[in-house]
């Protein structure tokens, strides 16, 4: 399955994304990467059956000029709601703030992080995106999250000294899908084996794949 990654921001370097993707390409994953959102296009998008964002509101780490104006979150709407599947991942989680069409699109919004601290992600199973993982902890940020939706389906969560919040969970859009995973702003976490899974789950969710061997 072809897939299209929105990296690099200027708190998230692209490298880091595209590090821990890359040990996911032989589950028959194939990554274009896109780090500029200079070369953006809906048309573009609309070529890829799911769509990875990893990134904040930068056009790139060099350029922090805002990209995300409300006729590119309609474009996304449009693309999930027509039957594509949308990923978002930790520092794409961090562009959903305010009264935006892609907070409502994600189901929640983003409210800030403290310090990086020890975070323990912890899967609800029995659930299908939560197969094969166990809890793990990491240093990590820990994002709060505001849910806009009541329907959103959690299936994992975090928690720190500062408390527990969602970290995983999935939503319908039209006939499209959506799942955000909030974790992931360091090496270590992108390489841990459990949030390895959790994320080839995501992938083979939103894409409508079967989960099947472990990563």
């Amino acid at each position: 399955m072809r897939v299209l990654v929105l990296l690099d921001d200027a708190w998230h370097p692209a490298e880091l994304v595209r590090t821990g993707l890359m040990r996911l390409e032989r589950f028959g994953f194939e990554f274009d990467w896109l780090d500029t959102a200079a070369h953006w296009s809906a048309e573009r998008m609309a070529a890829y059956p799911l769509v990875i964002l990893a990134k904040a509101d930068h056009v790139s780490s060099a350029d922090e000029t805002s990209w995300m104006s409300a006729s590119v979150q309609r474009s996304f709407v449009r693309h999930v709601e027509s039957g594509h599947g949308l990923l978002v991942l930790h520092s794409g989680a961090a562009a959903c703030v305010n009264e935006s069409l892609l907070c409502d699109l994600a189901g929640a919004r983003f409210l800030g992080h403290p310090a990086q601290c020890a975070v323990t992600v912890t899967p609800h199973r029995p659930h299908r995106l939560a197969a094969g993982c166990r809890s793990f902890t990491v240093i990590d940020e820990q994002y709060a999250m505001d849910f806009v939706d009541d329907g959103a389906d959690v299936f994992a969560a975090s928690t720190s000294e500062h408390g527990r919040q969602p970290a995983g969970w999935t939503l319908a859009r039209g006939q499209g899908r959506v799942c955000v995973l909030t974790p992931g702003h360091n090496p270590d976490v992108w390489a841990h084996p459990d949030y390895r899974r959790l994320l080839l789950n995501a992938l083979r969710w939103c894409g409508r794949a079967s989960v099947g061997a472990p990563a």
